[in-house]
Order: C-alpha cells, then sequence, then structure tokens
C-alpha cells in the first residue's frame, strides 16, 4: 500500500472553519489527483463543545457551492494521536500555540492556513521525494525553514454567529489557501 501524506486542520469547535478547509482541500485534491487516497484530509477542534455535531449549515452550504461534500461530517476535538499527522493547518495563532503546548514536537509542522499557502507558494517545485508522500513532507519542511512569523492577515476569521456574507468570504479564503496546497502536493503526480 502506498504511503499517505495526512493533513489536520484545526479551529476552536470543528464545524465552520477546519470542516470548510477539510473538505475544500478534499475537492481541490481529488481534482488534482487520480488517487485521492495518497492524501488523508481530516480536521478538529481544540474544543470538544460541538463533538459529534454535523458541519454548520452555512458552512456546508459554502461547500456544497462550490462542488465539495460537506456529507458524513461529524465534529471532533483533537487528541494527540491526530496530531502525527504530515502537516497541521490551524484558523489563528493563538491555535498553533494550543498545538505546540498539547505537543511540543508537532510545533514544525503547524503553520496557520494563511502562512502555509503563503510559504509553500515560495518553495521551488524541485521537491526530494518520487512518492506524494515524500514530497508532500519536503514541502512542510521547506516552509519550516522559510518561516518569518505568522501574521494576523494569515489567519481565518471566525464566521460563526456572522451573516451569510461572512462565511461566504472565509470559505473564499480557505478555499484560496487550500488550493496553492493542492497545487503544490500535486506537482509531479499523476493527474486525475
Amino acid at each position: 500500500m502506498t504511503e499517505r501524506f495526512t493533513v489536520l486542520m484545526v479551529c476552536m469547535g470543528n464545524i465552520c472553519r477546519s470542516p470548510m478547509a477539510e473538505r475544500l482541500l478534499r475537492l481541490r485534491l481529488d481534482e488534482r489527483l487520480a488517487d485521492g487516497d495518497l492524501v488523508e484530509v481530516h480536521g478538529a477542534g481544540t474544543g470538544a463543545w460541538h463533538e459529534g455535531e454535523p458541519m454548520h449549515r452555512q458552512a456546508a452550504e459554502e461547500v456544497l457551492a462550490r462542488g465539495g461534500d460537506p456529507s458524513a461530517f461529524a465534529a471532533r476535538a483533537l487528541t494527540e494521536e491526530m496530531l502525527e499527522s504530515d502537516l497541521v493547518l490551524t484558523a489563528t495563532i493563538e491555535q498553533v500555540g494550543f498545538v505546540a503546548e498539547l505537543v511540543p514536537s508537532a510545533a514544525s509542522k503547524t503553520f496557520v492556513l494563511g502562512e502555509f499557502a503563503r510559504l509553500a507558494a515560495e518553495v521551488p517545485d524541485d521537491l526530494p521525494g518520487s512518492d506524494l508522500a515524500a514530497r508532500g513532507r519536503a514541502l512542510v519542511a521547506e516552509a519550516d525553514q522559510l518561516r518569518d512569523g505568522a501574521r494576523y492577515s494569515d489567519e481565518v476569521p471566525d464566521p460563526w454567529g456572522r451573516a451569510p456574507e461572512y462565511f461566504t468570504a472565509v470559505a473564499d479564503q480557505i478555499d484560496d489557501a487550500v488550493t496553492v496546497l493542492a497545487d503544490r502536493l500535486t506537482t509531479k503526480v499523476a493527474r486525475a
């Protein structure tokens, strides 16, 4: 069996931002890969307030509007085991700190979503590795070397309790960032 590259999306409650990021990244990868099993994408929240709940209705509508699938989603609380993922992407700078406190060894592979997209775009295409998992891990290592500090503009604002237009703006921001990641992960990999 081919080794998979794993991406964990983290936000506060795992019903708005991280589910949109999870499902939109899955969509963008499936558009680019012949074998979608090469990448595992999952998500969690820093708290268990919504554990077991479906994706927020408006978040689900944003995923659907872009062609993604919000079905069969259930919110989860972050565990140490989840942080064994190859890449951890959070909605905020504070959540990066939360991850680093929970599992200090995860700090080098944990980024704010916008920060990672910004840094990944700077990494040269000639990454080492013959498969997606190896290239993905090399991308994460290179992005870690390029770190210059996350910016507040890298953060994904929380749309919970806000107007539908706010959800749309947040979903657009997430989709832009995960599209960069999907493009970088699938460079020189079999396309669909």
